[in-house]
């Protein structure tokens, strides 16, 4: 039976409650060229995804001209950074659930669709960083979420194969990527709900999920095994009659 070896987290929401940070730092830079998304727009159609993602979506919803997004990406950044540096601070219950973590032998990463630089920062000012085994960003592979293809390049990076992964998410699109890889979900709906007593028990469902869906294969070729003994023994047994049979005949 394979047991969990390595949990993977999002960053945003669910290791630090970020998700206002970037809503506030994004609209503080459009806002200085006449843009603006609304709270419920971003929460159902922009959260979780790259700022040059959103920007995208922008000029197609909204109108906003492509020439602007390299400029706006930049002051995005900047903001971001202000937002990070005035709210993001150490907060017990993650420290004592990724030292628990830890100590248990979980390799631990971070996978997230926020630039590198952001998404090292947001751990330093966390007090997390000695947790870590891999903080990836998705430049590291030049597709973002719902693309699987981070969590797969932090799986072989961790010397680990899908079946042996809990990943931990909250946005849509996260969602989507985890369950692309093969790897295991725990789906949370925000920060708060992100403790060690959920995680292990996400990770106990994983082991007892994997360990009856063995158990059921095991029993279905065992079956076949034993239906092909049965028809060979039953061939046997005809191979032996025939002869007589044809004797009786003549």
């Amino acid at each position: 039976m394979s047991k969990i070896k390595a949990i993977l987290f999002d960053l945003d929401g669910v290791v630090v409650d970020a998700t206002e940070w970037h809503y506030e730092a994004l609209n503080r830079a459009l806002r200085l060229f006449g843009y603006e998304i609304t709270r419920y727009e971003h929460l159902s159609h922009y959260n979780g995804l790259p700022t040059r993602k959103k920007l995208e979506m922008l000029t197609v919803e909204k109108g906003l001209p492509r020439a602007l997004h390299g400029l706006i990406n930049r002051v995005k950044q900047v903001y971001t950074r202000e937002e990070i540096f005035s709210n993001c601070h150490p907060v017990f219950q993650k420290e004592y659930m990724f030292s628990r973590l830890r100590r248990d032998g979980y390799k631990l990463a971070i996978c997230s669709n926020a630039i590198q630089d952001t998404v090292s920062l947001m751990v330093k000012n966390s007090g997390l960083e000695e947790y870590f085994d891999l903080l990836m960003s998705f430049e590291a592979v030049g597709k973002p979420k719902p693309d699987p293809a981070i969590y797969l390049e932090a799986i072989r990076r961790l010397g680990c194969t899908p079946d042996e992964v809990l990943i931990v998410e909250d946005a849509e699109y996260g969602v989507e990527a985890a369950r692309a890889s093969g790897a295991h979900l725990c789906q949370v709906s925000g920060f708060d709900e992100v403790d060690y007593f959920r995680i292990t028990s996400a990770i106990e469902r994983s082991e007892a999920i994997v360990q009856s869906v063995t158990q059921n294969v095991s029993g279905a070729l065992e079956a076949v095994s034993s239906l092909g003994e049965n028809w060979g023994e039953s061939t046997e047994t005809e191979t032996t009659v025939q002869p007589q049979s044809r004797e009786l005949r003549r």
